[in-house]
């Protein structure tokens, strides 16, 4: 019985990590110019600055009700069930977790910040037309915060 509820609860919670294969599916779905406030961070469960400011988000997510926090890993699809789903549940993230799976990073990554050398923990903020871009790891919660308000912030 245990191990069945172990994989009901694997499942469901696959289920809510959404795979975009091409960078062009992911922008669509993800990148949206509308009028809520989207923190989306790239990060990765090998990058250790990545893992280290995730809880930073993951608080963003919880205490910011003005934005919508997606963490998008840039781990391999191979590693979406053995490494990405048990890491996702084992760190308690109720953030929105994407997988984008496109390796031709030179074909997007200019679409995400002309001034993006592709190292991670990056960060796209973006509120309507407005984007912030910050390849740079967050050192405190605070710091994210602050960081986050000030673009929200400023008109």
């Amino acid at each position: 019985l245990f191990f069945v509820l172990t994989s009901i609860g694997c499942s469901k919670l696959s289920a809510q990590i959404a795979v975009y294969e091409k960078f062009d599916a992911f922008e669509k779905a993800i990148i949206k110019e509308d009028d809520t406030t989207y923190v989306i961070n790239f990060w990765a469960t090998w990058c250790a600055p990545c893992i280290k400011e995730l809880p930073y988000f993951e608080k963003l997510h919880t205490d910011n009700p003005k934005v919508k926090v997606i963490l998008v890993s840039l781990d391999s699809r191979n590693d979406l069930n053995k490494k990405l789903i048990p890491f996702v549940d084992r760190k308690k993230i109720t953030a929105q977790v994407v997988l984008l799976s496109d390796k031709d990073y030179n074909a997007w990554l200019d679409k995400i910040d002309a001034s993006w050398s592709g190292a991670i923990p990056a960060t796209l903020i973006v509120s309507g037309k407005r984007k912030l871009f910050a390849e740079r790891e967050f050192e405190n919660f605070t710091e994210l915060n602050d960081y986050v308000n000030a673009f929200i912030n400023h008109n």
